[in-house]
């Protein structure tokens, strides 16, 4: 029987490796666990397992009528309601349109041709990051880095005006906080705000279409294309989707390097390919997205080796445990950014042994070489501006994301001695 798995508590938050090895240890593809809010969830903690489980057609990604805690109808909860449509939540044949409609917006051309504005705005922030130290001693690397570059790069992506990202990242900002973060009625405010401003911006684009993602999408009136509703959903996906990962990798990446400094020295001498090495380390090693959305078994589905998991369960993959097995890839609890690097030889080395900080399968992030791409141009710009940049805090104390689906650390503090 294993101890009841509360996702909220904060020292599971900060370390759940502990906790997913146990399982791992087990050998079984699956686990029951039980859930402190009282309900119960199957767990699948192994690389190998997590592969075959993604990309299982018998798990669904529809959520079943009714799930969740019910709320009191309102305007911040009808907001919500328009994330239930978005192609994360659905199986095809209708994820396959969505996904279809959305592919061409992260195509290698349109993603590279954002590297000249990744750049700007990165050593916008950087700027910035530099005045708060120098302000106050110290400046908090999510805050003032982590969180906003994603943010305004997704508003590029969404042809959203420049006059305008100040008031998104606010939201974002809001709708993404714990909510012991905020004051109250701050986080629903923001959801009606960011309800209004998409169909605003939905009407606009109808009106006046750019050269942007979201134009094309609004323009999109063959047969398959999105209604208003769904206009509305991938939006917030593209939004959400679009900051949520690269924000934990930013985080996660410059918390691992402030941590490691003969890591950090050996970036800065090793160039390019050094650096991307750094960003694939750090997405296997602090997996920005903890697990998958939630998936629920279509039937019953027999997993071998005695694990049954009847119709109906919850089934969570836990990427963040995946990219730990042992069984995939050696010290596995250690950050080794070699492991990503190109075999001198002329092989690929440990490149194989594949991390699944995307996902696998149908559901695999379209953003992901976005992702990658701001983390290979924003943490060199970062650690080269401020060479002497350090923690100003203990590491093992800060306090870190709760919940299972995401994960990284809510407060980076730095200081330039």
């Amino acid at each position: 029987m294993h101890d009841l798995l509360n996702p909220a508590d904060p020292a599971f938050a900060r370390d759940p490796y502990p906790y997913y090895a146990r399982l791992r240890a087990e050998g079984r593809p699956a686990t029951r666990v039980a859930l402190a809010n009282g309900t119960h969830a199957w767990l699948v903690t192994g690389y190998r397992q997590a592969r075959e489980v993604l990309a299982d057609a018998r798990f669904s990604n529809v959520p079943p009528s009714g799930a969740g805690r019910p709320r009191p109808d309102s305007p911040a909860q009808r907001a919500r309601a328009c994330l239930a449509r978005h192609m994360l939540n659905s199986d095809s044949p209708d994820h396959t349109r969505l996904r279809r409609l959305t592919t061409a917006a992260f195509t290698p051309r349109r993603v590279d041709a954002l590297r000249p504005r990744i750049e700007e705005l990165t050593d916008q922030l950087v700027a910035e990051v530099a005045g708060r130290v120098a302000a106050d001693g110290t400046a908090d690397l999510v805050d003032a880095f982590a969180f906003p570059l994603p943010v305004l790069v997704i508003g590029e992506v969404l042809g959203v005006p420049e006059a305008d990202r100040a008031d998104l990242r606010a939201w974002t900002y809001r709708v993404g906080s714990p909510a012991d973060a905020l004051a109250e009625g701050e986080a629903d405010e923001a959801w009606v705000r960011l309800h209004a401003y998409f169909t605003e911006l939905i009407a606009r684009k109808r009106r006046e279409p750019g050269e942007d993602l979201f134009s094309a999408l609004v323009r999109d009136t063959d047969e398959g294309g999105l209604d208003d509703g769904e206009l509305l959903a991938m939006a917030f996906l593209l939004l959400f989707a679009g900051y949520e990962t690269t924000m934990n990798l930013l985080a996660s990446a410059s918390l691992l390097l402030l941590t490691h400094p003969h890591e950090l020295a050996a970036a800065r001498d090793g160039g390019p390919e050094r650096w991307a090495a750094v960003v694939e380390e750090a997405l296997r090693h602090a997996s920005p997205l903890e697990g998958t959305t939630w998936r629920r078994a279509a039937v019953e589905v027999d997993l071998g080796e005695g694990t049954v998991v009847p119709a109906g369960a919850s089934v969570l993959v836990v990427l963040a445990s995946a990219n730990r097995d042992p069984d995939r890839f050696p010290s596995p609890d250690a950050f080794l950014p070699d492991r990503y690097l190109t075999d001198p030889g002329g092989g690929e080395g440990e490149r194989a042994a594949a991390h699944l900080a995307f996902g696998h399968g149908p559901h695999f992030c379209l953003g992901s070489r976005l992702a990658r791409l701001e983390g290979a141009v924003a943490l060199p710009r970062l650690f080269e501006a401020l060479p002497g940049l350090e923690l100003a805090a203990e590491a093992s104390g800060l306090p870190y994301r709760p919940g299972l689906l995401v994960r990284g650390p809510r407060r980076v503090p730095v200081r330039v001695p």
